[in-house]
């Protein structure tokens, strides 16, 4: 099957230190992929290069068979390559459908949306949102805030969706929540890739891991392979296996 997004040689440098590859990837249409990895190993540089917010030293990304790896940001989204961030940042002093509002106006194409309100609303309702819709999104919870990030992200009704650490900070019963609608989204055919620390979660959500080291994928396959693997327990698990969920 073709990939719906393609890494070939992607590297990135700060300084001296190589941040970041070489690193191929691929991730296939509808795939549910999770990227692991201690800290420092290179999984958020790597989603910054994908995602546009970082400019990469070499290498090249596609999407849907065509190059990508020079356009900004604004138009990967375009595209339907959208993500959510770690750290939430709702705009401050707005409302919660507000929020969405904003990239729904940005990524508006003519004849795509009856308006931008109903496609909030649909998004709202969707993230189970839609009873907060003109609160403040300063007062939402965590776990809304959250929901309020991928609902953002979900506004360029994307191919691919990349989730940043979507469930950091949850409880248990959040975190079945986040990993709830997940789940519906790529059911409707969307591609998610999930970063996470959280290793039950993305145990079982993904259909493939790949492990980050040092910039480098170390091992990659289904969660029962990669947790079974020498190198990735000595790097992150420690010297114990871990069970896939």
């Amino acid at each position: 099957m073709t990939a719906v997004l393609s890494v070939r040689g992607l590297t990135k440098s700060f300084g001296a230190v190589r941040a970041l590859g070489p690193v191929d990837l691929d991730v296939a249409p509808r795939e549910r992929l999770g990227i692991i990895g201690p800290n420092g190993s290179g999984k958020t540089t790597l989603i910054n290069c994908v995602s546009g917010l970082v400019a990469p030293d070499g290498g090249s990304i596609a999407f849907q068979g065509a190059d990508i790896t020079a356009l900004p940001a604004w138009r990967r989204a375009r595209l339907g390559l959208s993500r959510s961030f770690q750290i939430p940042q709702p705009f401050a002093g707005m409302t919660v459908i507000e929020n969405l509002l904003v990239p729904l106006d940005c990524l508006a194409a003519p004849g795509r949306r009856a308006s931008a309100s109903e496609r909030a609303r649909e998004l709202l309702r969707a993230t189970g949102l839609l009873a907060r819709r003109d609160d403040p999104a300063e007062t939402l919870s965590q776990l809304e805030l959250r929901k309020l990030e991928l609902a953002r992200a979900l506004a360029a009704e994307p191919r691919v969706l990349i989730a940043d650490e979507a469930m950091a900070g949850l409880s248990e019963t959040e975190i079945d929540e986040v990993l709830a609608l997940l789940f519906r989204l790529n059911e409707q055919g969307v591609a998610v890739v999930m970063i996470e620390h959280i290793m039950h979660a993305v145990m079982r959500f993904s259909q493939r891991l790949v492990c980050l080291e040092t910039g480098m994928i170390i091992a990659a396959g289904t969660p029962a392979e990669v947790a079974a693997d020498e190198t990735v327990q000595r790097v992150y698990f420690g010297s114990s296996p871990l069970a896939p969920c």
